[in-house]
């Protein structure tokens, strides 16, 4: 998944965030954190950690790619052959085996949103995690912020299954941020003008390039964060905010792993 040009503050939001409850809770029912961009900073060196691991270890060629980058099949490696698709689980005309998700590494579906190879990839991605993390983070509390950046980012990998391409990068759990933030903007009434160009921009760009970068991841990305920021905002405050929170992610997550196995299953 390829970055595009995003980045946007939300002031309204940044606002309603700072409210908290004398239970120390924000204004969508997390605990409400003493350092809004502690989460954002550790998933930015994290993915730093990843993309200097492939750059020591031969940048476009080092075989980490071909183990955290998301393939939706398997495919062997040799000096001779180059890459082929495996045949099964096996390589018939030798070389190295490098499962994809439907063979059953799905760990792929969750380490490519750490996975990049380029400055400008990670650069981008990371400055965009920056920029909103703190203050999605401000709005929802820790626990919720980190289930909205992975199950957008999972949200985006299967669709990107479902496409069959493959796809590295954090920009499907960046779009999902731009959703949330997008929800969380038009409940404060805020004004949505600014946010609504970004998002635009990024999506031209994507259909642009489509076939230099994962649609699919984005698209999936967004559509995942915006259904999780509604979970999270328009859930009705009381003694069963937080249940009713953890049920709507719950159920967002299971249509996340049916749409990941059904496309195990389907896919030849």
């Amino acid at each position: 998944m390829r970055p595009a040009a995003v980045g946007f503050q939300c002031p309204e939001c940044v606002k309603e965030g700072a409210k908290s409850t004398r239970s120390g809770r924000t204004a969508y029912g997390g605990l409400r954190p003493t350092d809004a961009s502690l989460t954002s900073m550790v998933l930015i060196a994290i993915n730093a950690a990843v993309w200097i691991a492939i750059l020591a270890t031969g940048g476009d060629s080092s075989r980490l790619i071909d183990w955290l980058a998301l393939h939706p099949r398997g495919f062997c490696f040799s000096q001779v052959t180059g890459f082929v698709e495996a045949t099964g689980l096996s390589c018939q005309g030798g070389g190295e085996l490098y499962p994809g998700v439907s063979d059953g590494a799905y760990w792929q579906l969750v380490t490519a949103m750490f996975t990049h190879v380029q400055l400008w990839h990670i650069g981008f991605n990371m400055l965009a995690l920056y920029t909103l993390g703190p203050q999605l983070e401000l709005a929802v509390g820790r626990a919720r912020f980190l289930a909205l950046y992975f199950l957008s980012g999972l949200a985006g990998s299967a669709l990107v299954f479902w496409g069959d391409r493959g796809a590295l990068g954090a920009s499907g759990a960046i779009f999902g941020l731009m959703g949330a933030l997008l929800i969380i903007a038009i409940k404060v009434r805020g004004d949505v003008r600014g946010i609504l160009t970004w998002i635009g921009i990024n999506f031209v760009i994507t259909f642009v390039f489509v076939n230099a970068i994962s649609w699919e991841g984005h698209l999936g990305g967004f559509i995942g964060g915006t259904a999780i920021g509604a979970v999270l905002v328009h859930t009705p405050r009381g003694p069963r905010r937080t249940t009713l929170q953890v049920a709507g992610l719950s159920l967002i997550a299971v249509l996340v792993a049916v749409a990941i196995a059904v496309r195990s299953v389907t896919i030849t």
